[in-house]
C-alpha cells in the first residue's frame, strides 16, 4: 500500500471520530408520531401537537423547582383510564387545558404508572379543589389519541369487586377434606414437583396425577391426599402454594368418597327390615297356633314352629328388545302392486 492511501484512510477515521463526538441525543424530546396517529391527524380526528419550544437553562431550572414543589399528593384528584400506550404527561395536560377553562397552574401532580418502559394505561392527576375535579370528570368518554377516556374521582371505587366477593372466589365450594384438587398445572409437572411444593403444608399420603397414555405427561390437574384435613386447609391458605412453574394454580377441596354411603348398602338395610317384619309376623302366627294347641292338649308334646322361609326378590324380567326393521318386514304380508278399483259411489249435483 502507498503512503497516500494510508493518509486518506487515517483522515477518514478522524472525521468519523469527530462526527461521533458531535452527536447528541435529546432524551427529553417527545416520542415521534406513529403512522396511525398521522392518519388520524390528516382525517381531523386527532389534534396536532404544537411544536416544542426551545427552553433556556434558567427555564429548565425553574420547571424542576416547580416539579419538586408539586410532587406532594393532594386530597383532590382524578383517575384517568383507557389511555393509549403512547400517551405522555404533556398530552394529558394539553387535553385538560384545551377542553376546559382551567389553567396549567391548578394541576399539582401527574402520575403515570409504568411497567418497564411502557405505561400501564391509566394515570392520576391532582388538582387544588373539588370544583376542578368535577369539571375534569365531565370530560369522560372524550377522545385522546384515538381512545375514549374513562375519568373518575380518586375516592370513587365503583366497579371494583368487594372484599367479600374476592374471598368467596378464593374459597372452595366444597367443605374441607383431606383431598386437595390442584388445577391449571403445566404439562411438564411431575409428582416430585407437587410433593416438594406442598410438603410444607403437611404429611402427604399419596398423589394422583392425571396423565396422557402416549406421552405420560400431566393433563393439567391432580389430586393430593393428605393425612389430615388441617394440611389441606394450610395449603388453601398458603400464598406460596398458589404458584408452580410460573403458573397460577386453582386449588379446591376434593370430595372424600370414603364418607359417602353407597346406595347398595341402603337397599340391603331396607330389604333386611322388610324381611325381619315378615319374620316377626310369621313367628307371631306360629306362637298363637302353639298356644292354642297347648291349651287343648296339655299332655301332648308341643309342636315346634317351622323356621321362617327366606324371601327372595323376584327378578325383574328384562323388557323384550324391539326387533330390527329388516326382520319385521321379512315376515310381513306382501301387498299387490296392481291398481285397486274404487269402491265408492259417484255423486252428482244438480
Amino acid at each position: 500500500m502507498s503512503k497516500k492511501e494510508d493518509k486518506t484512510k487515517s483522515s477518514k477515521k478522524r472525521k468519523l471520530e469527530d462526527d461521533a463526538e458531535e452527536l447528541e441525543i435529546d432524551l427529553s424530546a417527545e416520542t415521534p408520531l406513529s403512522k396511525k396517529q398521522k392518519r388520524l391527524i390528516k382525517k381531523g380526528k386527532l389534534e396536532k401537537r404544537p411544536e416544542p419550544k426551545i427552553k433556556t437553562v434558567q427555564e429548565e431550572e425553574e420547571e424542576a423547582k416547580k416539579a419538586n414543589e408539586k410532587s406532594e399528593k393532594s386530597k383532590f384528584g382524578v383517575w384517568i383510564g383507557n389511555l393509549s400506550f403512547d400517551t405522555t404527561k404533556e398530552d394529558l395536560i394539553r387535553f385538560i387545558i384545551g377542553k376546559t377553562n382551567l389553567k396549567e397552574d391548578i394541576i399539582t401532580r401527574v402520575n403515570i404508572p409504568k411497567k418497564g418502559n411502557q405505561i400501564k394505561g391509566f394515570a392520576y392527576i391532582d388538582v387544588q379543589n373539588e370544583d376542578q375535579v368535577n369539571e375534569i370528570i365531565e370530560l369522560s368518554e372524550q377522545h385522546l389519541n384515538g381512545r375514549n377516556l374513562l375519568i373518575k374521582n380518586v375516592t370513587s371505587f365503583e366497579g371494583r369487586p368487594e372484599k367479600d366477593e374476592q374471598k368467596s372466589n378464593s374459597i372452595s365450594s366444597l367443605p374441607p377434606s383431606k383431598i386437595l384438587f390442584v388445577g391449571n398445572l403445566s404439562f411438564d409437572t411431575s409428582e416430585d414437583n407437587l410433593k416438594e411444593h406442598f410438603q410444607h403444608c403437611g404429611d402427604i399420603s399419596r398423589i394422583r396425577m392425571a396423565t396422557f397414555q402416549d406421552t405420560g405427561k400431566c393433563k393439567g390437574f391432580a389430586f393430593i391426599d393428605f393425612k389430615n384435613e388441617k394440611s389441606s386447609i394450610n395449603a388453601m391458605n398458603s400464598k406460596v402454594a398458589k404458584m408452580l412453574l410460573n403458573r397460577k394454580l386453582r386449588l379446591e377441596y376434593g370430595e372424600d368418597r370414603s364418607k359417602r354411603r353407597p346406595k347398595s348398602h341402603m337397599r340391603d338395610e331396607s330389604s333386611e327390615s322388610t324381611d325381619s317384619s315378615r319374620e316377626v309376623s310369621s313367628y307371631g302366627e306360629d306362637n298363637t297356633y302353639n298356644s292354642i294347641s297347648q291349651s287343648h292338649n296339655q299332655n301332648q308334646v308341643p309342636i315346634p314352629h317351622p323356621q321362617p322361609k327366606k324371601i327372595y326378590r323376584e327378578r325383574q324380567e328384562k323388557p323384550q328388545q324391539r326387533p330390527k326393521s329388516s326382520v319385521a318386514l321379512a315376515s310381513a304380508q306382501r301387498a299387490s302392486a296392481a291398481i285397486v278399483p274404487s269402491s265408492g259411489k259417484k255423486i252428482t249435483f244438480d
